[in-house]
């Protein structure tokens, strides 16, 4: 008896902890509220069945507790609790799927009018790149990463001389615009994620990986890997700032564009050749 008065009080208390825990999500910053509802879902599912299960453990052990005289009787089968328990188990995954299978074709299918934005991933910083006035970003190619083109963009690609550079520095963007991110690792798996953003994808050496949202509220918001990468892992991190538009024109109109940092570049290669001579 007390066994199961005791398992009981685990999984009231367990779920009770949970809808009533004070560590729970940062507030939401993007359109993508659907995560978080299939998240929930998933919950309200997975706890209610360790609910029954559990409850079903405390009935088992108050109900069939030992007694004198009392002897088990062997059950190799029960076809028709076999039955109940695969269409329980059916219906119960298949009801935490296809949120997320619904979820997910809209998470690959990226609007029309949204603007792109590249991020680069290595040990242990991040790079930023969006398209200049063209409204297209150039190819890139790891051929060509060096200090002074760190992103490897592609120097005879007329499309990627006006692309906005942003190596170490913080990422700006427009509040209320739909963004298609790209993602790009130098040297091996790593992760942009931003919790209020909800949105991630992994970023594969070799592969332009994406995913899409839209800021829905302004403010400055942390950029962490979310995968392993390494001994400095932890401190591989900067921010995202979300902002007016007025705001975003006024940061944008401050930064170098390839052919910019480029001609510097040339530049102060020529100078210290010259002054070496």
């Amino acid at each position: 008896m007390v066994v199961a008065i005791i398992l009981l009080l685990v999984a009231v208390g367990s779920v009770l902890f949970h809808i009533y825990s004070p560590w729970w999500w940062t507030p939401i910053a993007t359109n993508w509220r659907y995560i978080d509802d299939t998240i929930n879902i998933t919950f309200w599912i997975t706890g209610a069945v360790f609910f029954a299960v559990i409850a079903f453990m405390a009935y088992c052990v108050f109900r069939f507790h030992h007694k004198e005289g009392r002897q088990a009787a062997y059950n190799p089968e029960n076809k028709k609790l076999e039955w109940w328990l695969t269409i329980g188990t059916a219906v119960g995954v298949a009801a935490m799927l296809a949120p997320g299978l619904f979820v997910w074709h809209q998470f690959v299918t990226v609007p029309a009018d949204a603007t792109e934005v590249e991020v680069m991933g290595q040990q242990w910083s991040w790079s930023f790149r969006l398209p200049g006035k063209d409204g297209r970003m150039g190819t890139t190619d790891v051929r060509y990463v060096s200090s002074e083109n760190p992103m490897g963009l592609n120097p005879d690609d007329r499309h990627g001389q006006d692309d906005v550079v942003i190596a170490s520095d913080e990422l700006h963007l427009p509040v209320g615009k739909p963004v298609k991110v790209l993602l790009r690792s130098l040297d091996v798996l790593h992760d942009f994620y931003v919790p209020e953003f909800r949105a991630k994808m992994d970023m594969v050496p070799g592969m332009v990986t994406y995913f899409w949202m839209t800021p829905i509220r302004t403010g400055t918001f942390d950029v962490l890997c979310a995968e392993l990468c390494g001994a400095a892992h932890a401190q591989m991190r900067t921010k995202v700032i979300i902002e007016e538009e007025s705001d975003y024109r006024a940061w944008l109109e401050k930064q170098k564009t390839f052919a910019e940092l480029s001609g510097r570049s040339a530049v102060m290669r020529a100078t210290y050749k010259s002054g070496g001579e």
